[in-house]
Formats: structure tokens, C-alpha cells, sequence
């Protein structure tokens, strides 16, 4: 009234009770989202195991083993450490001091004095060599030794052989005869008393025999050791350690005891009856008969050799903060690593505990930030993945296993990581796309990095042999698409390796003579080859397992099932009407970026139901006869025809199918209406109003569900076009244009896009693939000269299909009365 306040605009009522959208109202409804909220628990769980997993709370080792460190390396912290290698050396001295112990057994040279009168005896009955046996001759070296001789013998001929044998023959018979054959008895006695004195030093410190003792079990090292030198501890069966004999090698080899100075050669003379001219015959016969006495104790010396190398103390280094442990441009061998590892433990033991919680939570707010990442896009993109719970957990637990086994396998002398990495990223990569494969495949790879080596040059090679490996993965038609991928990553691998030692050392010159960089750099590759046969034979348990369908199934499924041969053979009108589908399809959907093949195999699988009662579709009645729903009430026509949408599931379960070509079959006609019989049931009742429940429209619609991926949204409008546009009369480019355009917009209005993601760009874009797919297929021809034209019958609309009726018929107009 007074110009005081603006004009009052009407405002309705329900518009000014709706409550605006805030972020804080928009947190309440995730919050109250049940779904969303076990998602979200199921996610920080496995963020959570992750960050167990990696080991946050410990600092990166950088160092592996073959690596040049330009800057050296110097201490961050005072540290003693045992130095094995000193210490192995000390422990190894004082086993050398430890002597070999042998058990001796000397009643083995009881028989000795014996045989030796027996052979005297034979030699003073003898007039001449040839009276002697055989063995006695060969005893004394009284004959040259064949081929089939002992070893003994052989070593008694180089020591005491005769160059005479006849003169040692007359010696031996000179001495035990002596001037008269009489005293011969009394003279072998003599000497056999005085040979048993002689022998029994040999008795008590025993005999060895080299190659009795090595199949006893003795170290040919320690054999070495022996004969530089090392003592023999000799004891009786029943004599304790500390009573046992120390001795030389020598003095238990019987042809060193025989020698000037051996404990049997400087007794000689103390026995006149063992004359000088017979001493290197009864030597002889020494090494020939005498038995090896002494036994190696493997138990008893490995348990004394234990005692002593326990008893060594530990050689300790110590190092103070600033010492060089590792030298400017120093290659690390496996000591040197062992050393930079003792060191890091050190420095670790010395952190705080509020450091380490602070370094865990830096890194579960990293993990945080990359899950994140990888969330968005997962909502954005991978609904399958994002709705489907199992589906999730599959991922993260996966996501979790990998960086587990490759973490604790990342070091030497593994370093193994290149398997796990590979191995999930082409999993995923086969089941899902290419960009969740790649995303995947960033994030562990650095976080890996980051918990293991912290280097730069170590991410550089992960990320592009992952990156290698997933481009090719565009579309794995066979197993073989693995097999290239396994060689791409391989030498993808050995090359990047070696250019990260080059830029990393700055060494161009030994690139390819540096042994152990040539090495890694192989070993890698091979386990990117590994890492590939694994995922190919893993591959058809993890489709089975979890339910996912990979290019490589769809093509199998495409060739020959069973299914589409009963089809080609029940219902060939379906059949045909379906690879139409599926061509048109396959194309359409791959203009909007998705699964074309998925879509293609889906058409073929669409109307499987129809093979059921085929006659009821027009496309398989053939011939004159007539439609069978002439004889039916348009309610019992439209059961049938719904009917083949629960045949098909029946049917595709009963085979096998995956659940993805399922969802084909089930949504391919929404909640659409059976339009041509509800027409008709509409006719029926008009002028009958009790009747009226005959034609409500709920029970002339489909079940549903509505199309839940573009993929199946593209079928539905596709299987209504192409089995449209069979009825124009003159399927002109005008009048399929106009055609799929009213199928399309009638599909939008009713509803049957509302739980997909298909946009009006999308649409609009599918409209136009099958508009020219359609006129591909009805493209006219030049008539031949002569030809008589056919008299083309007059096509009705189909009634199994759905929504298509009145489309027709206003496709059918002329194009002045056509909306565009």
C-alpha cells in the first residue's frame, strides 16, 4: 500500500513445504543408507588390514642386494653388531683344533702272527718260487701284479717291492731255515715271537685306510684336513675321550709306521730275528695283510665339534654415528646388505612409539586418499562392482592379498613382488576394464613403493610393466592375448630395469658385462612371465568362482551353444531375428562406450523362451495357415507371449549361463506393454462395463525388471526397432527414422530407463546407430532388366511384440503428418 514491499508472487503450496537439499541432509540420508554404510565398514576394514599389511610403522629399506650406491652410506645411529663373517671364520678355526675321533677295534690284527708262520712255514718246505702258492707269492712281491690286484698290494709294491725276486725268495728261506733245515721250526717260533712284539705298537695306536674311512662317512674337506696336519683322536670301544691317543695321520698309515722314523721302523733292531736282507719282505707282507683298525665316530666328533664351536664367543663391530659402512660407488653384496640391515633394525628400535603411530597414520590417511580415488570412480563407473557387496569384498580383499604377499615378497632374495602386482592387475583387468585395472595397479604399486623400497626408479618399473601389460587387454578374444601380454611386460621389465641402473648410477659403460644387474633384470622378466601363465590358469576358476563373464566366455558362448541350435532349429524366424539384433546392437552399444560384444552374445540368448512354443510368434508361422491367437482371448495370447521371457531364464539357468546374459533375457522387454493385445481385450470390453477388469493395463505388461545396465537398455530398443520396422510397407530412411524415434521416446516416457544410466545424449546417439543400421539392412536395388516385380503381401504389425502397434502405424503415415 505504501510502496514499502515488492509484489507477492503465488507460490504453491507443496513447493513452500519442501525442504531445500543440504549437505547436511544429504549426510543423514547416507548415513541412514544401511548399504552404503556396510560398504563403507567393509572398506575401512580392509584399509585398515592394508595398513597392517604393509607394515607402516616401519620405515622403507631402500637398499637391495646388487644395487651401486654413488654417495655411500654412513651410520644414523651408534650400533654393535656381531660379525658373522669373523665370527664363522673363529668358529671354523677352532674346529680345526678339534680332533677327528676314531674308535679302534685291534683284535682285526690278531690273526696276523699266525699267518705269518703259516706263510714261513710254506717258504722253508719250498726249494724254488714255483713251489709257493699263488697268494703267498703275491704276499711277499715275489711276482709282478696283474690287473685284478688289491689296492694294498699295489701301495706294498711302491713302497717295498723287489727289483729281485729270486734273491728276496733265497733271503726269506736263508733266515727262517738257517744252517740247518733242522732248526727251521725253531727259527719260524723265534720270529713270530719277535714279529708279534713288533707289531704290537701298531696294535695299540692302530691302522687307517683312506678309502674305508670315506665310505664311513668322513668329509673328503676333512680328509684335507688331515693330511695338513689335523689330529685323530683314537679310542677303545670303552674309553672315554680324555684317555684317548692324539695322533698324527702318519702314524696310523701302516707304510709311514714301517719308514726309518715310524714307530715300527726304529724297532728293528730291537728284534735280531727279523734280519735286515728280509725286513722289506715282512714290510710287504705288513701292508699286504695288515687291516684297517680304526673306525670313524661321526656322532661323537660332530657333538665335540658342536661343543667347541658354541663355546667361541661372537666377534662384535661397533659403530658410531658418521662411520662409512658402505664406501661411494660400492656395489652391495649380500655382506654389505646384511650390514645396511642390521643398521636400519638399530635405527628402528630406537624410534618412539608417538613416532610410529604418527607414520601409521600418515599412511592410513594415504591409503584413505587412493581408496578414495578409486571409489569414485568405481561409483561412477563400475555399478556391478559398486552394487553388488560379494562383488566388493572380492576386490578389496583382493587389493589386500596382493599388497600383503608382495610387501613380505619384496625383499632379497626374493623380490617376487612382480608376480602378485601382475597377476591381480590382469585379473582385474580381463573381468572388469582397462581403467579400473590401471588405477589398481597405480595405487599398489605405490604404495608398495613407499612401504618397501621408497624409491623413485623401483615405482618407474612397477607402473610401466603394469601399464605395458593392461594396454593390449583391450579385448582378450583367447588365452593367447595373455602369451603377448606375458612377453610385452617381460621385456618391458628387463629394459626398464636396466635404464633405471643407468640413470640411477649414471653408468652406461658396464650396463651389459654387470653380471648381477643382467641378472635381476631377467629374473624380473621371467616373473612377469610367470606372473601371466598364472593369471591364464587361474582365470577360468576365477570366472566360475565369482560369477564373472570375460570376452573370452562371451565368444565361447557365441559359437554353436547348444541353446542356439535348438533355437536355429525349433524357432529359425527368432534365430534370424536375433543375429539382426545382435549386428544392430553390438554397434549401438560400442557408440556409446560400452560392452558391445557383451550385448551381441545377450541378443543371441534374448528369445531363447520363444523355442518353446514357436508357432505363437509370428516370425516362425509359416504358410497360410493362420496365427493360433485367432482362437484365443487376448489375455491367454498375452501369457504366452510374456511367457517366453520366464521360459528363457528357465532354459539359461538350466544351461549355465552366466548371470549377465540372464539380466539379457529378463529385461529385454521392462515393464513394457503387450500393446497389440490390449488393444484388442480393450475392443472386447468397450460397451461392457462389468467386464471392464478384462482390460485393466497391469495385466498386459511385462514383469520386468526395467533395464538395469546400458547394455540392456540398447537390446530392448533395438529388439523393438528391428521387429518394427519389418512391418512398414516401405521402410524408407524417413519412416525408420521416425520409427525409432517414437520406440525410443515411448520407452523414455514409460519409464523403462528410469534404473539405468543412460543419458538423453546416450539416446540420442543409439537412435542414430540404428537408424543407420535399419536402412543398411532395407537398402534398395536396382531392378535387373525383365524382371517381373514380385507381389510383396502386405506386412502386419507382430503381435509378440511389445509397445510397437501404434508406432507403426504412425510411421506408416505420410511424412506430412509425422512429428519429428
Amino acid at each position: 500500500m505504501f510502496g514499502l514491499g515488492g509484489k507477492k508472487h503465488r507460490v504453491s503450496s507443496s513447493v513452500a513445504r519442501r525442504a531445500p537439499v543440504t549437505v547436511v541432509s544429504k549426510l543423514r540420508a547416507c548415513l541412514c543408507d544401511r548399504e552404503l554404510m556396510r560398504k563403507v565398514a567393509l572398506t575401512a576394514f580392509a584399509l585398515i588390514l592394508l595398513t597392517v599389511a604393509l607394515q607402516s610403522w616401519r620405515a622403507p629399506f631402500p637398499y637391495r642386494e646388487g644395487d651401486v650406491l654413488p654417495h655411500g652410506v654412513a651410520t644414523r645411529v651408534d650400533f654393535e653388531r656381531v660379525d658373522e663373517d669373523e665370527t664363522a671364520r673363529d668358529r671354523d678355526r677352532a674346529e680345526l683344533a678339534v680332533p677327528l675321533i676314531f674308535r679302534n677295534d685291534p683284535s682285526v690284527l690278531d690273526p696276523l702272527p699266525q699267518e705269518l708262520e703259516s706263510a714261513l712255514g710254506e717258504i722253508a718246505q719250498a726249494m724254488s718260487i714255483s713251489d709257493l702258492s699263488i697268494s703267498t707269492r703275491k704276499d711277499f712281491g715275489l711276482v709282478p701284479l696283474e690287473a685284478g690286484d688289491s689296492a694294498r698290494l699295489r701301495l706294498a709294491a711302491s713302497r717295498f717291492g723287489a727289483e729281485d725276486a729270486q734273491k728276496r725268495f733265497q733271503d726269506l728261506r736263508a733266515a727262517v731255515v738257517g744252517p740247518n733245515m733242522e732248526m727251521a721250526n725253531t727259527q719260524i717260533v723265534e720270529m713270530v715271537a719277535d714279529f708279534t712284539k713288533f707289531i704290537s705298537p701298531m696294535i695299540n695306536v692302530g691302522v687307517i685306510d683312506p678309502d674305508v674311512v670315506r665310505k664311513q662317512g668322513l668329509d673328503p674337506r676333512n680328509f684335507d684336513d688331515i693330511e695338513n696336519g689335523r689330529y685323530l683322536l683314537v679310542l677303545r670301544d670303552d674309553t672315554p675321550a680324555a684317555e684317548g691317543n692324539r695322533v698324527l695321520l702318519p702314524q696310523v698309515r701302516v707304510e709311514n709306521q714301517l719308514n726309518e722314523a715310524g714307530v715300527l721302523g726304529k724297532s728293528w733292531l730291537s728284534y735280531p730275528s727279523l734280519k735286515q736282507e728280509i725286513r722289506p719282505a715282512l714290510s710287504y707282507w705288513i701292508v699286504a695283510h695288515a687291516q684297517p683298525t680304526l673306525r670313524y665316530d661321526q656322532v661323537a666328533t660332530k657333538e665335540s665339534i658342536a661343543e667347541v664351536r658354541e663355546a667361541v664367543p661372537n666377534a662384535i663391530q661397533r659403530f658410531l654415528v658418521g662411520d662409512l659402512l658402505i664406501r661411494p660407488g660400492e656395489r652391495l653384496d649380500a655382506g654389505k646388505l646384511d650390514l645396511l640391515v642390521d643398521e636400519y633394525n638399530q635405527m628402528e628400535s630406537s624410534i618412539p612409539l608417538h613416532s610410529r603411530l604418527t607414520r601409521v597414520g600418515i599412511i592410513f590417511l594415504l591409503l584413505v586418499a587412493l581408496a578414495g580415488v578409486n571409489g569414485f570412480y568405481i561409483v561412477r563407473n563400475e555399478p556391478r562392482l559398486f552394487e553388488c557387496t560379494d562383488h566388493l569384498a572380492v576386490y578389496l580383499g583382493a587389493i589386500v592379498a596382493t599388497a600383503f604377499v608382495a610387501h613380505m615378497a619384496s625383499f632379497d632374495p626374493f623380490r617376487l613382488e612382480m608376480i602378485p602386482i601382475l597377476f591381480s592387475v590382469l585379473l582385474l583387468s580381463i573381468a572388469y576394464n582397462q581403467v579400473l585395472a590401471a588405477l589398481t595397479a597405480f595405487s599398489l604399486c605405490l604404495v608398495l613403493t613407499l612401504s618397501g623400497s621408497g624409491r623413485l626408479d623401483h615405482f618407474i618399473v612397477l607402473i610401466s610393466t603394469c601399464s605395458l601389460a593392461i594396454i593390449p587387454m583391450d579385448k582378450v578374444a583367447s588365452r593367447l592375448t595373455l602369451l603377448k601380454v606375458s612377453f610385452i611386460s617381460a621385456v618391458t621389465y628387463f629394459f626398464m630395469q636396466m635404464g633405471a641402473h643407468v640413470v640411477g648410477a649414471q653408468l652406461l659403460t658396464d650396463v651389459f658385462t654387470n653380471a648381477p644387474l643382467l641378472i635381476l633384470s631377467a629374473k624380473g622378466a621371467l616373473y612377469c612371465l610367470i606372473a601371466c601363465v598364472l593369471a591364464a590358469a587361474c582365470l577360468p576358476f576365477i570366472e566360475s568362482t565369482f560369477g564373472i563373464i570375460t570376452d573370452m566366455n562371451l565368444r565361447e558362448l557365441g559359437d554353436a551353444h547348444p541353446l542356439l541350435q535348438d533355437l536355429i532349429r525349433l524357432a529359425p524366424g527368432t534365430y534370424n531375428h536375433s543375429q539382426q539384433v545382435a549386428v544392430i546392437a553390438e554397434t549401438a552399444a560400442e557408440q556409446i562406450g560400452g560392452n558391445g560384444l557383451l550385448v551381441r552374445v545377450g541378443a543371441y540368448f534374448h528369445d531363447i523362451g520363444k523355442m518353446l512354443k514357436p508357432n505363437y510368434f509370428v516370425e516362425n508361422q509359416q504358410g497360410d495357415c493362420g496365427s493360433p491367437h485367432e482362437h484365443l482371448n487376448p489375455a491367454m495370447s498375452t501369457l504366452i507371449i510374456i511367457g517366453h521371457v520366464k521360459d528363457g531364464v528357465d532354459l539359461a539357468e538350466q544351461y549355465h549361463l552366466p548371470q549377465q546374459i540372464i539380466d539379457f533375457i529378463e529385461q529385454h522387454h521392462g515393464t513394457t506393454l503387450v500393446e497389440y493385445f490390449y488393444r484388442e481385450a480393450t475392443k472386447l470390453v468397450e460397451g461392457q462395463p462389468d467386464r471392464k477388469s478384462d482390460a485393466e493395463e497391469a495385466s498386459f505388461r511385462y514383469p520386468g525388471p526395467r533395464p538395469r545396465t546400458k547394455e540392456a537398455a540398447v537390446l530392448m530398443i533395438v529388439d523393438a526397432c528391428e521387429s518394427a520396422s519389418r512391418t512398414l510397407t516401405e521402410p524408407t530412411p524417413k519412416r525408420l527414422e521416425t520409427l525409432v524415434h517414437n520406440i525410443v521416446m515411448r520407452r523414455l516416457t514409460d519409464g523403462q530407463f528410469d534404473e539405468c544410466t543412460l543419458t538423453m545424449k546416450e539416446l540420442r546417439t543409439i537412435e542414430e546407430s540404428v537408424v543407420k543400421s535399419l536402412i543398411g539392412i532395407y537398402h534398395g536395388r536396382i531392378r535387373y532388366p525383365d524382371a517381373k516385380e514380385p507381389r510383396e503381401p502386405q506386412r502386419q504389425p507382430n503381435p509378440a511384440e511389445t509397445g510397437t502397434y501404434a508406432v507403426v502405424q504412425q510411421a506408416e503415415a505420410k511424412p506430412a503428418d509425422v512429428r519429428n
